[in-house]
């Protein structure tokens, strides 16, 4: 009988300093399934992936491919052996075009070691067709969105003719659209006989793409359902290993005083020579938490860069409990109350080189707590950083000392957190703070940007995620090409009227 399984992991087993990141997983892939591998932040899943595509190497298990033990020292073997892997941070050239990128590596030559683009050009094109990817060749990455980019990636598979695709986390930063059609093209692929491997902790997409799912929980595995036999509840609670509640509980609250008070705020755009945010005039309260709610890309970045102080204004001023702060630099807007989460925690969130504790700090090392007369106070810096991790329930292979680049997303997530709450800000400003994170991590920052609007805080919230905009937000403000083109009550409004907003159908 020939053999059914593409892919076979049996008992694998990789440890890093502090932690077993994979403990004795056996994972079965079928020829022609999708099979999604399901878990939270830090469970093992990437670990588990960068194995089979050879990143890293095993201290126990055999991996055998269509029944015949292989072994893979590293990514060539991998795509020797047909196996691609979508990273969940791109691995893409930015200033070169789509087709450099797809060819990287396996450039086409003549005899004389010349490039030949124009045959590479036309497969990339029929592949683009085939699979209705749409994506145009000539384009600059740097020009084009992350859709689009992730798209480069996928072909870039499908130009090595690779049999078996691994996405890691491939939606977690896409728009709904987009995820809809990378779902259809994923089912396209596994109609071609792709045999796909798919990590996630969306279980809304896992029940609409998988045939089958394995569950990995803090390294360990445990167990293999088919999607149609189980809810999502009943997965949640496999990953979790308790019930998790997909609702946000809050109390009524009538805001208070006015806390943040935008005028005509105008910022330039870097893509054209118009502005990116036009004319933006609101105000957010205590104990309210506003949410700033649109698709990707309609100035909800440079509308942030502009009120955090990483960008200046074109127009408009900015008053903070009665501050005008429109000039005053970012230290400042921090000492005057205001708390950022980034939308990229490993640009603009974290010292990836650092240690945790020194991350923890970042903003307050020169109060008199953490410094002496400009010395570090290293024993009070430690402490702190304990109390944090441990009240936040930060994980990490060494605590306080592990460097920011080995922690999982969500576990680096956790601490931009900490650090932003603990300060007490007047104003929290949280840029899709649930983005890539898993339901208990979602739950539980969701609590934490309640509690804040409890204790009487004002909170904005930028999210691209429709059902956090709905159940977390007191008011709804629509972004559409860098206007507020709507204010909607969540109690009161639809997914599809917001869509209708977010999509610039229709205006207030």
């Amino acid at each position: 009988m020939e053999n059914q399984y593409a892919i076979e992991m049996l008992h694998i087993t990789k440890r890093f300093p502090g932690i077993i990141a994979n403990d004795d997983i056996t994972l079965q892939l079928r020829k022609g399934e999708i099979h999604a591998l399901l878990g939270e932040n830090g469970a093992g899943k990437s670990t588990l992936m960068s194995v089979l595509f050879g990143l890293y190497q095993a201290e126990e298990g055999v991996i055998k491919k269509d029944g015949r033990e292989v072994k893979i020292n590293d990514p060539n073997d991998a795509n020797a052996l047909g196996i691609g892997m979508v990273h969940q941070h791109f691995k893409l050239v930015e200033c070169f075009t789509v087709l450099d990128n797809i060819i990287l590596g396996v450039e086409p030559t003549d005899k004389f070691g010349m490039l030949k683009k124009a045959e590479a050009r036309q497969r990339v094109v029929e592949l683009s067709n085939r699979y209705n990817l749409q994506v145009d060749p000539d384009a600059k990455i740097q020009d084009i969105t992350v859709g689009m980019q992730q798209r480069t990636e996928i072909l870039k598979m499908l130009y090595r003719e690779n049999e078996i695709l691994i996405f890691d986390e491939p939606t977690a930063v896409l728009t709904p659209q987009e995820i809809d059609e990378l779902m259809q093209i994923m089912k396209n692929l596994a109609a071609e006989g792709k045999s796909i491997l798919f990590i996630s902790h969306k279980l809304a997409e896992i029940m609409a793409v998988a045939d089958r799912c394995s569950v990995l929980r803090k390294g360990k595995y445990i167990g293999t359902v088919n999607t149609k036999d189980v809810t999502m509840e009943e997965l949640s609670a496999m990953m979790v290993g308790r019930n998790v509640n997909f609702h946000v509980e809050k109390p009524e609250k009538t805001p208070g005083k006015v806390i943040l008070d935008i005028k005509g705020m105008s910022v330039k755009s870097h893509s054209h020579s118009g502005d990116a945010v036009k004319n933006v005039s609101f105000q957010v309260h205590e104990g309210e938490i506003v949410c700033i709610a649109g698709i990707d890309g309609n100035g909800q970045t440079e509308f942030v860069y502009g009120l955090s102080g990483l960008e200046p204004l074109s127009a408009g001023t900015i008053t903070l409990e009665g501050k005008d702060v429109t000039k005053t630099s970012i230290r400042q807007r921090s000492l005057l109350g205001m708390s950022h989460i980034p939308e990229d925690r490993h640009k603009h969130g974290l010292v990836l080189d650092y240690s945790l504790e020194d991350n923890i700090v970042l903003q307050r090392y020169f109060e008199p707590e953490f410094s002496n007369m400009g010395f570090l106070r290293r024993k009070n810096i430690r402490d702190y950083a304990e109390k944090l991790i441990d009240q936040y329930d930060i994980r990490s292979g060494q605590g306080p000392i592990t460097t920011a680049r080995s922690m999982s997303g969500g576990n680096q997530q956790k601490a931009i957190i900490a650090r932003e709450i603990d300060k007490s800000p007047a104003l929290l400003i949280a840029v899709q703070p649930t983005r890539g994170l898993d339901v208990g991590a979602i739950e539980y920052i969701h609590k934490q940007i309640v509690e804040q609007r409890n204790r009487g805080k004002a909170v904005l919230l930028v999210s691209l995620e429709m059902d956090e905009v709905l159940d977390v937000s007191d008011r709804i403000l629509v972004m559409y090409e860098g206007e507020i083109v709507g204010e909607l009550n969540p109690k009161t409004t639809t997914p599809e009227e917001m869509g209708l907003y977010m999509a610039g159908a229709k205006r207030q």
